[in-house]
């Protein structure tokens, strides 16, 4: 009898490791969380800030809406609600993401989680504490409420990250089971986990949830909406009762009584207001900026205090993007010979007192990046023929973007840019460069801002040069926001964000479904199935050295693509601040973080 209660037991040890997996306070995309299971609170934070106090912060637009979640929202919803900036105020998400990892989540409203080796499921198990705003307890149908709304009526990425979900199923009282199905990858659990907002059944209309609303939402949050001004100004109190605060993970965190963010039109007239004093935080991504515009009265007598931060991130990438669903920027030739004809030696030292670094991989700076680095036998068979579309420079770690004289003409650069367009079809005929029709190569920058218009009409200057006729449209937010959604622009500058762990939102960058989804984040068009492969890659990686290969050859196929004008990027985040505003000492691996600061002022 006992052989046999041992067979059985080893049977469904193998074969239903779902029943037998142990609660885990934390997971990891690759490799085990850092902070040790009895930790208190995240190493980056005060555990012992005194509470209270107000901030003031500051933004450029406006907004109609409180629901961030539909694809009416988008750049039109109240800051705060869900916020990568200043914390998620009024919306949680099941775990929260440590800034100190590349990608490790720790428990939030989930307290705990159970999943196998192959992640083909995860399982929830909420904290049996969590509560909304109105009192009630935050339940397992609240969780599967959430994630089915949002597939149906939720924005993409929003909708589509759920796409990977086959079946969800209450389990006891307090715990929600996911099962994937073929369209997830390892990293879907901890999107699943930390990425997505869960919302209140009982307080939720799913009818109308597709509708842009100004009422006042409930949310499990540490914050609730005290009072709107539409347009100007949402301030939030916070929430006396919030179950939270005491979880590791909040510990240090949400310390205001109160957060107003404030609206503006221009960020001349942000930056204005924080330098009366209406605005308590003022980040600055202009080195010319930084350098001159801080001569007044505050600053002198310490009452405005320059922060300058040195995180370990990737540069990300930063440059005009080609919308590759126009004809004109088909053609990868005529791409690199646009993308050589910008002479950023000239502009950075023109424009920026040679402030910049010049951006020549999309994880410049970290492990992940191609640059300088030859594509070893491991990475070679991770490419297979792709390798074969990959520049022979690119492949072997010896591309880098030419240096030019600084003159602003310099004529070895232009002449290779001009062979390059001759191979795309474009050839300079009376000053003009036309195609074999005789019309003359020109298109349209949409910039959003004083700051992208100046870079954009320094680039028309180079490209004048070569007969290439460039128009600028510098458009008002609204029309900005409807014209990026439908993809109407030829070329408009972008920021790509990196992080040591990408993952997902990759997809919705470079994927060939997003590049045909409204709304998506593929801006540059891209719709290539080596592409889509790659992504594929380093989304499966189940080692860190597997996983870097991959990133690495992604990388590569991106700079071999020139789906973007490569402009420049800075090694250091800079934020002025009220002295009376805080931070602690410690800076994690992603920089500084808002929502861990406080009000010095209160005793």
């Amino acid at each position: 009898m006992q052989a046999l209660r041992i067979a059985i037991f080893l049977f469904f040890s193998a074969f239903c490791g779902a029943a037998l997996a142990q609660p885990l306070y934390g997971i990891a995309m690759h490799g085990d969380p850092a902070l040790p299971a009895d930790y208190t609170h995240f190493p980056y934070v005060n555990p012992n800030v005194k509470k209270g106090g107000h901030i003031n912060y500051g933004v450029v637009g406006t907004f109609d809406n409180l629901n961030p979640f539909i694809l009416k929202s988008m750049r039109t919803t109240a800051r705060g609600m869900w916020d990568p900036d200043y914390g998620n105020l009024i919306y949680e998400s099941l775990m929260q993401r440590s800034r100190d990892e590349p990608f490790t989540l720790y428990g939030l409203l989930a307290k705990t989680v159970e999943w196998d080796d192959s992640r083909s499921y995860i399982q929830f198990n909420l904290n049996p504490n969590a509560k909304w705003s109105d009192g009630q307890p935050v339940t397992p149908e609240d969780v599967i409420f959430t994630l089915q709304l949002l597939h149906d009526k939720g924005r993409v990425p929003l909708s589509s990250w759920l796409e990977t979900i086959g079946k969800m199923e209450k389990v006891g009282e307090h715990s929600v089971l996911i099962h994937f199905n073929e369209k997830a990858n390892r990293e879907t659990p901890l999107i699943i986990a930390s990425s997505l907002p869960i919302l209140p059944k009982h307080a939720i209309d799913p009818d109308n949830f597709d509708r842009t609303t100004l009422s006042i939402p409930i949310g499990s949050g540490p914050y609730r909406v005290k009072s709107i001004d539409p347009g100007q100004r949402i301030v939030f109190e916070r929430n006396p009762d919030y179950w939270g605060k005491d979880i590791p993970v909040k510990v240090g965190v949400d310390n205001y009584d109160e957060i107003s963010v404030n609206y503006f039109l221009q960020e001349t007239t942000l930056f204005e207001a924080f330098k009366k004093g209406d605005i308590d935080i003022y980040p600055d991504g202009s080195p010319g900026h930084w350098q001159v515009a801080y001569d007044f009265p505050a600053v002198t007598s310490g009452a405005v205090v320059k922060d300058v931060f040195k995180p370990e991130l990737p540069s990300g990438m930063f440059g005009f993007v080609f919308n590759t669903r126009r004809p004109i920027f088909a053609n990868k030739k005529v791409r690199q010979g646009l993308a050589l004809a910008f002479d950023f030696e000239w502009v950075n030292r023109s424009l920026s007192s040679n402030a910049y670094t010049r951006t020549q991989s999309y994880w410049q700076n970290s492990d992940l990046s191609s640059l300088g680095v030859p594509a070893d036998a491991r990475e070679l068979a991770m490419l297979g023929p792709i390798k074969d579309r990959i520049d022979p420079d690119v492949l072997d770690g010896t591309y880098r973007l030419p240096v030019s004289d600084g003159s602003g003409r310099d004529r070895a650069i232009l002449r290779k840019a001009v062979d390059l367009l001759k191979q795309g079809g474009y050839t300079i005929k009376g000053e003009k460069m036309v195609d074999s029709t005789g019309r003359q190569l020109s298109f349209e920058i949409m910039t959003q801002n004083p700051d992208q218009e100046r870079i954009a009409i320094a680039y028309r200057r180079s490209l004048a040069l070569l007969g290439i006729a460039v128009t600028i449209r510098t458009v008002d937010d609204s029309q900005y926001q409807r014209r990026t959604i439908s993809y109407d622009y030829d070329m408009i500058l972008k920021a790509y964000p990196s992080s040591l762990s990408p993952g997902i939102e990759q997809v919705g960058r470079w994927g060939s479904v997003a590049a045909k989804t409204e709304g998506s984040l593929n801006f540059a068009g891209v719709a290539d199935p080596d592409v889509d492969m790659l992504m594929d890659h380093f989304l499966a990686a189940r080692s860190a050295e597997d996983f870097r290969d991959a990133v690495r050859s992604f990388d590569r196929i991106l700079i071999s693509g020139y789906y973007v004008v490569p402009l420049y990027h800075i090694g250091q985040q800079w934020v002025a601040r009220r002295s009376r505003i805080a931070h602690p000492d410690v800076l994690p691996l992603y920089g500084y973080q808002l929502p861990v600061w406080w009000d010095a002022s209160v005793q």
